[in-house]
């Protein structure tokens, strides 16, 4: 949330870029991967919010909140907001959340003590992990039925008589790994209503337990589903769709043998406590999980909870079956130096970053290249903050474009208009910020703008999710990187940068089914430019090679100069004395900010370590002392 002293509109906060700044110096700029920037909840109520910044560690849930020194007095703002953020912090604390909070101007004025206090709150050397549902979330489909029935594709069948092989052979558990689009959540209800047993169904999101409620009831018309969901209840329907929060709440009211078959959507959530106490209570027939994401890069095997996978499809594999549209790539190159501007870990300094973006140069390139390479496909173009979507939104309109912006701050029902307009009508292009990132997308979406340079691949990839769904006559979706010039630890995520593709030519895949891509090379091979390119002068001689140096990726694995400090036992001044001395060498070296350098160690075990500080002659004359009795 915005503090009240903070004008709104602007590329996110500062806040924001203070707090960062302050966590990166208390536990380094590496933990910063760990941050989850407003992350989405549900009250106990149903409804959506957002947390300022998430953190979890193995066992533990830490929810961060940033205010003005107004924005929650109850003698400032009316009781309607004071009791609404009363209700969103209990949520918090009921769903097992630890909440700190700071102002803005402890920020400000007492760094050192809000330092001092995150070490008391999280400890020395907290151990997090990053966040894992980058992918985009589950979303309904329309289901054609013809007498209750449909036809399923060759992947779900298989999944299906995986399934029913697994039961067969005696297990209990399975793990349904299919990426987002590829159908999930018909393919657990077919298998549901194939074995017929009372079923309850849970997810973590108002959204998709509503959207599981409606494909049961179109797949399994000749039993009752009902909800658990807020204030509506129906525990003895045959198939219950349910919030995982509302259910774990209320265990008591169900028997452990209520539910021969049960379904967790979104289960990589499924080593959250919550999840936990609903898999030991009920003694399910069959259990299911369903995730397009079930690797967890904090080390945790989800097999130990799904013990079997029944069938796997991943993104890259769903693409390559022809699931979801392959991607083509265009990089456009702008004259927007970022190599100045200030990160803290994955984030940009906004004030830096805005005095960069907001040039009318940058905005009219954007204008140009829809113009003239992509007019009137649809597009979704995601910039840099509600100020900069209602800039560009505007560029557009005045070339005669129909173009709207929308974003958090857009009124629902004004909000839902444009997007239904966008998706049905003859609204061909919408810009947008946060609020697409998750919880939406478009089939048909053609084109997606980069517009907004991020060093979040878990932003990129939520942004890149929004127009993967195969639609008539769509042949791929286009994606259109616009590439700054930044230095080596600054550079910003692009397709090729997530897919780890180190050479680029402009039209060509980084998605794609094998098929698709020796088609187009054998073109090119022959002079001849595939008919789906657009029309950019392109010759077999484009390649560009593509620097993939990522800093947060080389320094896993290594130890940090905190951590150097509190494993050596020496006092930081020591440690920063002998470096500058260049006794000590560091293996890479991160700048953040202006002054600030953060170092960084090869694995080095602590002996070896602690060998290499007794080497500088200061230290090693004091310990002679010591053990002389000499002072």
């Amino acid at each position: 949330m915005t503090p009240d002293t903070i004008p709104t509109g602007k590329l996110n906060s500062l806040a924001e870029d203070l707090f960062m700044e302050l966590f990166c110096d208390t536990f380094g700029p590496e933990k910063s991967a760990s941050i989850y920037i407003q992350y989405p909840f549900t009250d106990i109520y149903g409804n959506s919010r957002f947390i300022d910044f998430a953190i979890e560690s193995e066992d533990t849930k830490i929810a961060i909140e940033i205010d003005g020194e107004t924005w929650h007095n109850p003698t400032k703002v009316s009781q309607n907001k004071y009791l609404d953020d009363l209700l969103k912090q209990n949520s918090m604390v009921h769903q097992k959340w630890r909440v700190f909070r700071w102002v803005y101007q402890q920020l400000q004025r007492q760094p050192e003590k809000v330092r001092d206090e995150l070490r008391t709150f999280l400890g020395d050397t907290p151990l997090f992990r990053e966040p894992d549902d980058y992918l985009p979330r589950q979303k309904g489909r329309i289901i054609d039925l013809q007498e209750h029935r449909i036809d399923l594709k060759q992947h779900q069948q298989e999944a299906l008589d995986n399934l029913a092989a697994m039961r067969r052979q005696g297990e209990t558990i399975a793990l349904l790994y299919h990426a987002t689009g590829a159908g999930k959540t018909v393919t657990a209800v077919s298998d549901a209503k194939k074995v017929g047993k009372r079923t309850l169904m849970l997810a973590h999101t108002r959204e998709l337990v509503t959207q599981a409620h409606k494909t049961f009831q179109k797949l399994w018309p000749e039993v009752d589903t009902g909800l658990y969901l807020g204030s509506t209840r129906q525990p003895h329907a045959h198939v219950l769709c349910g919030s995982i929060q509302g259910v774990v709440q209320n265990l008591d009211d169900f028997s452990p043998d209520d539910f021969g078959y049960l379904i967790i959507d979104e289960c990589h959530h499924a080593a959250a406590d919550s999840y936990r106490k609903v898999l030991s209570h009920f003694n399910a027939d069959f259990t299911l999980g369903l995730t397009a994401t079930p690797e967890r890069s904090d080390g945790i095997n989800m097999l130990e909870d799904f013990q079997n996978v029944a069938h796997k499809l991943d993104l890259k594999t769903a693409v390559e079956m022809g699931e979801l549209a392959p991607i083509r790539c265009i990089r456009i190159k702008t004259n927007v130096d970022l190599s100045s501007v200030r990160i803290n870990g994955i984030k940009y300094n906004s004030q830096d970053l805005e005095s960069k973006l907001f040039v009318p140069e940058r905005n009219r390139l954007i204008l140009e290249t829809w113009q003239q390479y992509v007019r009137d496909k649809k597009t979704v173009i995601f910039c840099a903050s509600v100020a900069h979507a209602g800039e560009i939104a505007a560029l557009f309109r005045e070339a005669g474009i129909r173009c709207e912006a929308v974003s958090g701050t857009t009124k629902k029902d004004t909000r839902d208009q444009i997007l239904q307009e966008y998706e049905q009508g003859d609204l061909p292009v919408l810009c947008a910020c946060d609020l697409l990132n998750e919880g939406w997308d478009s089939p048909r979406t053609e084109v997606l703008f980069m517009a907004r340079p991020t060093l979040s691949k878990t932003l990129y990839l939520q942004q890149l999710g929004r127009g993967m769904r195969k639609y008539p006559g769509k042949e791929s979706l286009v994606v259109f990187d616009f590439i700054d010039n930044a230095n080596l630890f600054n550079m910003p995520y692009s397709a090729h940068r997530v897919f780890d593709i180190n050479k680029y030519k402009p039209g060509e895949y980084v998605l794609e089914s094998s098929g698709e891509y020796q088609t187009d090379r054998d073109l090119m091979a022959r002079g001849e430019k595939p008919t789906a390119w657009l029309d950019f002068p392109i010759s077999i001689t484009d390649y560009q090679h593509i620097d993939l140096f990522n800093w947060q990726v080389e320094v896993k694995g290594m130890i940090s100069q905190l951590e150097f400090v509190r494993m050596v036992d020496v006092q930081t001044e020591t440690i920063e004395k002998y470096l500058r001395d260049g006794k000590i060498k560091a293996d890479l070296e991160v700048p953040l900010g202006d002054k600030r350098c953060f170092k960084y160690f090869r694995g080095r075990d602590r002996a070896t370590l602690r060998q290499t500080v007794w080497l500088g002659p200061d230290h090693r004359r004091q310990h002679e002392r010591e053990v002389h009795g000499l002072h």
